[in-house]
């Protein structure tokens, strides 16, 4: 099984690799560029116009592996994760059109896309409870030991607000050149060292490879100075495919300390409006995300990026220790 997965990690890099050089130069010339806010950081501004919906590189890159494992080894679960990832991607796509056809920060409506994201979780939540073979157990591990609840018909409502909530915290990540690939591509390490070592789940573990190496290719069109970003299209996938990994393994709760970063960033959104409204006007940030607070305190972009990385693999490296 080692040698399979370290074929899928090097097939899925090597065809975002190769994809790069042809979608690129296809957003390009459909001028599906990026829209940047006007009050974002000013060294923001030159980035204006760089293509976007550039997740179609990895998903394209992780699409045979997924359905050749699945076919082969009689997976069938991952026909199932990857039906709901390109569904989240789908959603993030409509949202990434209608900000390039208005050529506005704005596509879907809040509503709007809370409907689709919501639609989306419960049909897989609704996959898991009736259908797939998964018990309703949630497992929170503490090192030593682990205590367990079986929480039944809640576990619906549950992965609902999971997906939901995983999705947001990482797009809401994705504000500079590599941070949101590079931190996820740690977590899906994390979850594939998890699944295959600790737990013992092979459909998480190929799965997890699979996104882990189609990122690492992505990487060197998205690290700064990025030539593509990934737009919602990618983000809320990746959000996802993260989020049915926790779920898969039945360890939800672990995302709050793997995917610690991305639990920050979407707090300090909450936060920050939150002030700003009761304070009428004031500020606990220079700007949200957190990361952009860090940029306009002078750090530079690559610095915000390499120092959330670094979080990102400690929070991954002992959330691996915690699993009993």
């Amino acid at each position: 099984m080692v040698i399979a997965l370290c074929i899928c990690f090097i097939v899925t890099f090597a065809l975002a690799v190769l994809a790069g050089p042809i979608y690129i130069p296809m957003l390009k010339k459909l001028k599906f560029g990026q829209t940047i806010r006007d009050n974002g950081p000013q060294t923001h501004l030159a980035k204006q116009g760089t293509p976007t919906i550039g997740g179609i590189i990895f998903l394209t890159a992780i699409i045979p592996c997924i359905l050749y494992i699945g076919f082969s080894k009689g997976y069938t679960d991952l026909f199932v994760m990857l039906v709901t990832v390109l569904a989240f991607a789908l959603v993030g796509f409509l949202d990434d059109f209608l900000k390039i056809k208005r050529k506005s920060k704005d596509g879907l409506n809040a509503k709007q896309k809370m409907l689709f994201l919501i639609l989306v979780s419960a049909a897989f939540a609704c996959y898991m409870y009736f259908i797939a073979d998964y018990n309703t157990v949630v497992v929170i591990d503490l090192f030593v030991k682990k205590i367990q609840f079986n929480i039944g018909w809640a576990y619906i409502p549950l992965i609902i607000i999971v997906l939901i909530s995983v999705t947001n915290a990482v797009n809401l990540t994705d504000g500079l050149d590599g941070l949101c690939a590079g931190s996820s591509l740690l977590v899906f390490a994390f979850f594939a060292a998890a699944s295959y070592f600790k737990i013992h789940n092979n459909d998480v573990t190929y799965f997890s490879i699979i996104f882990a190496g189609a990122l690492l290719g992505f990487l060197i069109y998205n690290y700064k100075p990025a030539k593509v970003f990934m737009g919602d299209t990618g983000s809320l996938a990746l959000g996802s495919a993260i989020g049915i990994c926790a779920i898969a393994i039945n360890r939800p709760l672990m995302l709050l300390l793997a995917g610690l970063l991305f639990v920050i960033e979407a707090l300090s959104v909450i936060i920050q409006v939150g002030y700003f409204k009761l304070t009428h006007g004031k500020r606990i940030f220079k700007m949200s995300p957190i990361h952009h607070h860090f940029e306009l305190s002078g750090w530079s972009e690559k610095k915000v990026v390499h120092v959330f990385w670094t979080f990102t693999l400690f929070c991954c490296v002992v959330a691996y220790f915690a699993i009993a």
